[in-house]
């Protein structure tokens, strides 16, 4: 058994079909022998809610799973070389991505039947900003595998303009700082895409749920004349077999008369 692929299925699964699905492959690799399959797979844990919708976003947005985690580095690389001033601009690139990734998590969720409530959305934003601040949460993050989300990020991921120290006053001669600048350039463009493909993906949603809502109307209109259809038919067949025995019983007074006739 392939333990890795078992452990991807299940963390893929609906959260109400983790427990089931475990005990099922847990008891699968016993019965082949494969005892520490069997323990291994028996000791996962069903992940929560927000945990699940995060595994979800994972295999179905590899896209953006990438755009993270590239301006994950960026902001870390930027961190490490911008002042109090660039960390607020790198505060708003990242609220703005992360706003986005969020609505996308939700609409995932949405489609799989598991809608998102604001705490659990609450719950994979913060998740969201773990994964821009640690590599290492970042890393665990994208093999979709995660139970809880981790606790909230001491980094820059929890960064508000409130909580930056002042501005400084600018220096007479201030030093350019190319690679900063470049970081910051990218994080912004990053930011833009991801803001412009997440509004590409509401208006798609909108024209879809608005086909969906025009099929709605015709299948229920569709029923409806088939409901007509049929009360008619059973009232032609009532007519009909109605019509059939006023026959038979018309052909037996013409019989029983034409019999009478040549009697006499």
């Amino acid at each position: 058994m392939d333990v890795e692929q078992v452990i991807d299925e299940l963390y893929g699964a609906a959260p109400e079909e983790f427990v089931a699905a475990r005990d099922a492959r847990s008891a699968e690799a016993r019965s082949s022998k494969d005892t520490s399959a069997a323990k291994r797979i028996a000791a996962l844990r069903r992940p929560t809610l927000a945990a699940w919708a995060s595994n979800r976003f994972v295999r179905e947005r590899p896209e953006d799973v990438r755009r993270l985690l590239t301006l994950g580095e960026t902001l870390q690389e930027a961190t490490r070389l911008l002042d109090a001033t660039k960390l607020r601009e790198a505060a708003g690139v990242q609220n703005k991505v992360i706003a986005a990734e969020v609505r996308e998590a939700a609409a995932v969720a949405d489609e799989a039947g598991h809608p998102l409530s604001a705490s659990v959305r609450q719950e994979v934003e913060q998740l969201f900003r773990a994964v821009l601040a640690d590599p290492e949460i970042a890393a665990e993050w994208s093999t979709g595998r995660l139970v809880k989300p981790p606790e909230a990020p001491v980094g820059f991921g929890t960064i508000t303009p409130e909580s930056l120290p002042p501005r400084a006053a600018p220096r007479r001669k201030p030093e350019p700082d190319d690679g900063a600048r470049a970081a910051a350039r990218k994080a912004e463009k990053e930011a833009e895409e991801a803001a412009a493909e997440a509004g590409a993906r509401d208006e798609e949603l909108h024209a879809a749920e608005a086909r969906a809502s025009e099929a709605d109307a015709l299948v229920a209109d569709l029923e409806e004349r088939l409901s007509q259809a049929k009360a008619e038919r059973r009232t032609a067949r009532a007519a009909a077999k109605e019509a059939s025995k006023a026959a038979r019983e018309a052909h037996r007074r013409a019989e029983g008369l034409r019999t009478e006739a040549g009697g006499d």
